[in-house]
């Protein structure tokens, strides 16, 4: 009796954010004034897509080079941060940690002047390295967060018994507690990529050599076009493309995803 609203509910919700994608899908094969597909269906506006300035190929390496890096730098960091300050006694633990979550209230648009300056020094400036260090920066208070909850909810005993086998803490971490604790590495993962695949603010400040731009810019950048005419079929076409790889990894991997969300509420 109760199910029926439930499922109009979740399913008007599913509607409202599902209408955008499909409509940008639908408009980028339509035929549209102004467009490279100005006469019936087909796939004119993914042609211009693809030969736009270095071409679509070059911008989508760049896109999964960034993603790809912020992941694994990441993973690592919030791996060993989470398991310090959830498994480690120490002085201060709880205010460094505090401290760590505080960096979360600064808009992150702030930083990027200061930063930029600072990869110049380090000559890391107009590179996707650079570009990815500062996306990981970013990330890391949240992440950081997530990883401990995941550690946290892992049972002592586990460890323990780990350690009186003569298993180190590394070795303890390695071999027991990341099993443990993958559905949060996987949602920590793919929120860092899905947030270094899509950020237009940071390459755009940081990049400058069109040959390095990131999908994002790019995309934005064909909207400022011949005498400032938007090619619309062309901007969603980029669309589709940008948005297409964060569906399929979303429905593959949203069991981990929910699942590592939980894992604090399942402590104890």
């Amino acid at each position: 009796m109760f199910r029926t609203p439930q499922k109009v509910f979740t399913g008007g919700l599913a509607l409202l954010f599902l209408f955008p994608l499909v409509w940008a899908s639908v408009a980028s094969v339509s035929p549209q004034a102004g467009s490279a597909q100005i006469g019936g269906w087909g796939f004119g506006n993914y042609r211009t897509l693809a030969n736009y300035q270095a071409g679509i190929g070059q911008y989508l390496l760049n896109s999964t080079a960034v993603s790809l890096m912020t992941v694994l730098f990441t993973l690592i960091v919030s791996l060993l941060g989470g398991y310090a300050f959830a498994q480690f006694r120490f002085p201060g633990r709880d205010v460094l940690f505090l401290v760590t979550l505080a960096i979360l209230m600064v808009p992150y648009a702030t930083l990027l002047i200061p930063l930029y300056v600072l990869l110049n020094r380090l000559g890391l400036q107009d590179s996707l390295l650079g570009l990815a260090l500062v996306l990981t920066m970013f990330q890391l208070p949240f992440a950081t967060f997530m990883m401990r909850i995941s550690f946290e909810a892992v049972p002592k005993d586990l460890a323990e018994s780990a350690q009186v086998d003569g298993c180190g803490s590394l070795r303890t971490l390695g071999h027991v507690l990341v099993p443990a604790v993958r559905p949060g590495l996987i949602t920590v993962g793919l929120f860092a990529f899905l947030a270094a695949w899509n950020d237009f603010i940071t390459p755009l400040v940081l990049i400058s050599d069109s040959a390095k731009m990131p999908l994002p810019l790019a995309v934005a950048n064909m909207r400022q076009q011949v005498m400032g005419i938007v090619d619309y079929g062309a901007t969603e076409a980029g669309v589709v493309v940008l948005a297409l790889p964060c569906v399929v990894l979303f429905l593959a991997l949203q069991r981990h995803y929910v699942r590592g969300f939980m894992s604090g509420a399942l402590k104890g």
